[in-house]
């Protein structure tokens, strides 16, 4: 018989398995300072381009006072709670009704946290006589619901109708054995490749199939749509989304979500989602945080078309200059580079101690061996200055990477905090 402790422990993960070389410096890295494109890291001033901070509103002067104003007026306890028993306000109510007027849906939940409210969302609207059908390169809170289902599952390839038509034959014909339902989940924006989900292309196959489509529109809330409302709004389909997912992590700078649909289903949600029935409710500091986020986000189209200026130049600007930067046609900005994992950490590195540019990486087993993602979030307060360098440094460090520069067997050396 094994320990629990010694299993874990022989097989750290392979990420886990890098944590004394990576921790605090690749990994768990710590920016200070005020929130910004421009922070502190390791007692360096860094142009910071991996802030979910889409709309510049985390230190925007309204939202500081409102926060520090509610903090000061409410504390953080209150409400005392989950929100069933004893943990509801009038401005927790207030909340969802302007959320599901943002998005165009009847009603809404407020969630906790978002990874905590599509597994538990997920895993409160179906049962094992159901089958789920869901876009492979979904994000890991959907996978994590999905994996909570005990009923039947077909994944279809990455934004592929052809195959999503595919998987829906298949669970129309199980689904019709089991007396079960269909979902199908996928997202509005893809958080790592910045492509959009073919909501409406999926939308239009329920004129063949009978499935309600729950849509993860982290990425899109407040950034795609002429009024933020999101990608389905973008698309045009917006009616098509049955269940519809937003976070406060992004454009809204603070932190929990929230899922909108029809009355009947959002009753059904807070009576059954059990992550929220057992939680403590949201506190009202963050409640009223988001109301004033979201009143800035619907009088502030400024801030929405400054975002996209910044997307394009740089998405623009880096194209030109000769980089790959795939399907993307959001805000979020991969460039895609041919490199190992050591290798990827020295031009990380370089890029951090002599360029003073600080952007997520993203290797192996996120993507495929041999390739890099050096990822970058535009947001609302950056500068065209800041796009202009960053394109001509990353010039020089591809170049650096073709030449061999970085090639090592070892990850780059660096001082770890453990």
């Amino acid at each position: 018989m094994k320990d629990i402790f010694e299993k874990v422990t022989a097989n750290m993960g392979p990420l886990g398995q890098h944590s004394h070389e990576a921790h605090g410096y690749f990994t768990f890295p710590k920016l200070e300072g005020e929130i910004g494109p421009h922070m502190m890291f390791r007692g360096k001033k860094l142009l910071n381009w991996s802030l979910n901070n889409y709309l510049g509103l985390a230190n925007h002067p309204e939202v500081r006072k409102t926060d520090a104003d509610a903090a000061t007026n409410y504390g953080l306890a209150l409400p005392m709670g989950a929100r069933m028993m004893s943990g509801n306000s009038i401005y927790h109510e207030q909340l969802e009704k302007e959320l599901s007027d943002f998005v165009k849906k009847e009603d809404t939940i407020l969630c906790n946290f978002g990874y905590q409210a599509m597994v538990s969302a997920i895993d409160s609207l179906v049962d094992r006589h159901d089958v789920i059908v869901y876009d492979s390169e979904s994000h890991a809170c959907i996978l994590d619901g999905v994996r909570l289902h005990m009923g039947k599952r077909y994944v279809f390839k990455h934004n592929d109708i052809e195959d999503c038509e595919k998987q829906l034959q298949r669970a129309t014909k199980l689904a019709e054995q089991t007396g079960g339902a269909i979902l199908v989940i996928t997202e509005g924006v893809f958080g790592m490749r910045g492509d959009q989900g073919k909501l409406k292309e999926i939308v239009e196959l329920k004129k063949r199939y009978k499935f309600r489509l729950f849509v993860d529109d982290a990425h899109g809330c407040g950034t795609m749509g002429p009024n933020g409302g999101g990608t389905g709004e973008f698309q045009g389909c917006q009616n098509g989304i049955d269940i519809y997912f937003g976070t406060f992590a992004k454009s809204f700078a603070l932190i929990g979500g929230y899922i909108s649909s029809e009355k009947k289903i959002i009753t059904y949600l807070r009576y059954n989602m059990r992550s929220q029935i057992f939680a403590k409710s949201l506190p009202m500091p963050l409640v009223i945080g988001a109301l004033k986020r979201l009143e800035l986000m619907r009088n502030h189209p400024e801030y929405r078309k400054k975002l996209w200026e910044i997307t394009h130049a740089l998405q623009q600007g880096l194209v030109k200059a000769g980089f790959n930067i795939g399907d993307t046609n959001s805000p979020v900005t991969p460039v895609y580079l041919n490199g190992s994992i050591p290798e990827a950490t020295n031009m990380v590195k370089d890029l951090r101690e002599n360029f003073g540019i600080f952007c997520s990486m993203v290797t192996y087993p996120v993507i495929p061996k041999g390739m890099i993602i050096l990822r970058l979030i535009p947001t609302a307060v950056h500068t065209l200055n800041d796009v202009t360098y960053t394109i001509e440094s990353f010039s020089k460090i591809v170049n650096k990477l073709k030449n061999g520069e970085y090639a090592s067997d070892s990850l780059a050396k660096v001082d770890v905090d453990l």
